[in-house]
């Protein structure tokens, strides 16, 4: 009830999965109803939605009642869940869920490798079983340029690896739309001014000539500061950015920005020399990222780092969120949540480094408060979450699906479960069944446990 039509899509979802191999009509209960009650129908998502839920479960009803439809969508969740695959069963519960974390992520890396429209959406969906509420694409970086800009055509045409490893505009709005109706946030990332090689052949004199020294083997690194032809370049790409995705944040990247190349090219030490910072390229990076920062905020968007912008003593607006992603991650927290950053963590959920054997434990284990125990409350409620990120080294369309899922539900659960949840022993069963659950909808999420079986086994579709 107090619900848009549009958003019957949620219930009809749902509705599917609770009718997956039968699973609503073997049940050992007397179940007739499952009542769904929204107090506010407003649509927008914002990282501020209330997800908050409450889940009462008896012998012939079920109410869930939330503020939003993304709570109900949770609480939809939770119930499916809440179903005992193997003896049909459905307990009688009240439950009374929120998320621990507002800012609970997951990045995808499509430049090292593509991956296909349909296989980011099954991974968004999988996400959102997880609850999960940010979708940080890593759009582009040095290897390729996929995202075609209706500003600048050319990134795409002439840096992409093809015409066929593209996202156009109606791509980027189709995993937008997804993504949303999924009650996911999708957060774009143009990391600038390193990271930025596959932009060269479409905009010459945009990076720094630096033969031999430059970015994965080229003679071109970062974007050139000094250049003023950047930064109208920038203002159009990032305005457009702005429009296409309607997210409050953009991550702006300004990570690893290597030095060597700006310092062997004679023309910006030349400018360095007459505007007296020579030898200073924390100075000449922080010009940049002024500049940078200055146009994003005529944008009226909220920006996301990487922490090195943090480090390097950068100037940047209070409203600035620090991502950390680095081994040091504990002391960065600290220090800019004392001096009154948000921030958020990655540094130790980076899913794509393998290991053999049960390594989401490792992930289970990490928790962005962590960082310092006497820290104030003050400081523990400005790590808004973290994101559990994908590098796309080693990945592509034959693997992300299984890589991903189910490894990520650990930190996933780490994101929105209390704090006092921490034990391994509970985990494992609880992992395990969202495993056989992900099985039973038709994801490929690959095993948990060393032994282990499900009751519905994935099906190749041949």
């Amino acid at each position: 009830s107090g619900i848009n039509a549009e958003y019957g899509e949620v219930f009809a979802r749902y509705h599917k999965y609770l009718r997956l191999h039968d699973f609503i009509q073997k049940l050992n209960v007397t179940l007739k109803t499952l009542e769904v009650s929204i107090e506010d129908p407003s649509e927008e998502l914002l990282l501020e939605t209330n997800e908050n839920y409450t889940l009462v479960v008896q012998t012939e009803s079920a109410v869930i009642k939330a503020v939003t439809v993304f709570g109900a969508m949770r609480g939809l969740e939770t119930f499916s869940q809440l179903i005992d695959t193997h003896n049909y069963t459905l307990p009688s519960v009240e439950i009374v869920d929120f998320p621990r974390y507002k800012f609970r992520g997951f990045m995808l890396d499509t430049s090292r490798h593509y991956l296909s429209v349909p296989v980011l959406k099954k991974l968004i969906t999988a996400a959102s079983w997880s609850k999960l509420n940010i979708f940080h694409w890593h759009i582009v970086d040095d290897p390729s340029f996929p995202y075609c800009s209706t500003s600048f055509p050319d990134l795409c045409t002439k840096g992409a690896y093809s015409k066929d490893h593209v996202y156009s505009q109606m791509d980027v709005l189709e995993i937008i739309l997804f993504a949303y109706r999924n009650g996911i946030i999708v957060v774009p990332e143009l990391d600038t001014p390193g990271h930025t090689l596959s932009w060269g052949k479409a905009l010459p004199g945009f990076l720094s000539y630096c033969p031999g020294k430059g970015n994965i083997g080229s003679d071109y690194g970062p974007i050139d500061p000094t250049n003023e032809n950047v930064y109208p370049v920038l203002k159009q790409l990032f305005t457009e950015i702005a429009d296409v995705f309607p997210s409050d944040f953009v991550h702006l990247g300004g990570d690893e920005v290597h030095y060597k190349c700006w310092r062997s090219n004679q023309n910006i030490t030349d400018w360095m020399s007459a505007h007296n910072i020579s030898g200073n390229y924390e100075a000449l990076e922080d010009y940049y990222e002024t500049r940078l920062l200055k146009i994003v905020n005529s944008l009226n968007k909220n920006y996301i780092v990487w922490e090195e912008i943090y480090l390097h003593h950068l100037n940047i607006t209070p409203e600035t969120i620090i991502h950390a992603w680095l081994p040091n991650w504990k002391s960065v927290l600290q220090n800019a949540t004392s001096e009154g950053y948000r921030c958020i963590l990655s540094a130790c959920w980076y899913i794509n480094r393998i290991s053999y054997g049960e390594d989401w434990r490792k992930f289970y284990k990490c928790d962005p408060r962590s960082f310092n125990t006497s820290a104030t409350y003050r400081q523990q409620q400005l790590v808004l979450g973290g994101t559990i990120c994908m590098w796309g080294e080693y990945v592509d369309n034959t693997n992300a699906l299984h890589r991903t899922w189910p490894r990520a539900s650990a930190p996933a659960e780490r994101l929105w479960g209390p704090d006092y949840l921490t034990e391994i022993e509970f985990m494992e069963p609880r992992i395990e069944a969202h495993r056989c659950r992900m099985l039973a909808r038709g994801y490929p999420a690959e095993p948990t446990l060393s032994r282990s079986f499900c009751q519905y086994e994935f099906k190749w579709v041949k």
